[in-house]
């Protein structure tokens, strides 16, 4: 009797179809606003915008790079939106999704305020913290908010979910677009 391979099956299980991603989605939430937030509490003076904003690009395209054949690499609700919107995802699972990058965010903010000095903490500077200062300037970051997360899914759609347009730099552009967004925010 000759040995016979059993086809391994296509279909995934319940783990990987909805735990590991969504596990993938907190991991990668969580430590993406760890570095970012610990970017700018540590940040001097003297650096400016350029070093948050290297290690906010730099951090996305890691991390799009290490999760994204496990759980698309959203790390933020209004990437997850569009994906859905643009059938680039189920609707059943855009609800753990957004559960887990909140999950991973308050997880991720908490470590960075586990790690960084309690000076530091309560003195971080510059941009969202000196526009919160004012009223009127907050139009204009709320404004400034939306056209750039209007940027950074239009880069994530036509790289990472289109199928005309889907390029393996997708993890490189994206965090280009993160860079180009600090850096202009």
């Amino acid at each position: 009797m000759e040995n016979v391979k059993k086809p391994i099956s296509k279909t995934h299980n319940k783990y990987e179809r909805l735990f590991q991603p969504c596990l993938a989605e907190i991991v990668g939430t969580m430590f993406f606003v760890f570095i970012s937030c610990v970017s700018v509490i540590e940040n001097v003076p003297a650096a400016g915008r350029l070093q948050p904003a290297l290690v906010h690009g730099l951090a996305v395209a890691v991390l799009v790079a290490v999760m994204n054949n496990i759980s698309g690499s959203h790390f933020n609700p209004p990437i997850t939106v569009a994906i859905y919107l643009c059938g680039g995802m189920e609707v059943i699972m855009v609800g753990p999704y957004l559960i887990s990058q909140l999950i991973g965010g308050v997880i991720g903010a908490g470590m960075a305020k586990l790690m960084t000095s309690p000076e530091h903490f309560n003195n971080a500077t510059g941009a969202a913290f000196d526009v919160l200062k004012s009223e009127r300037q907050m139009y204009r970051a709320l404004f400034g908010e939306v056209a750039m997360t209007c940027l950074l899914t239009m880069a994530v759609l036509m790289v990472a979910v289109n199928s005309q347009t889907k390029t393996p730099l997708a993890p490189f552009v994206v965090g280009c677009t993160v860079i180009i967004n600090i850096l202009a925010g």
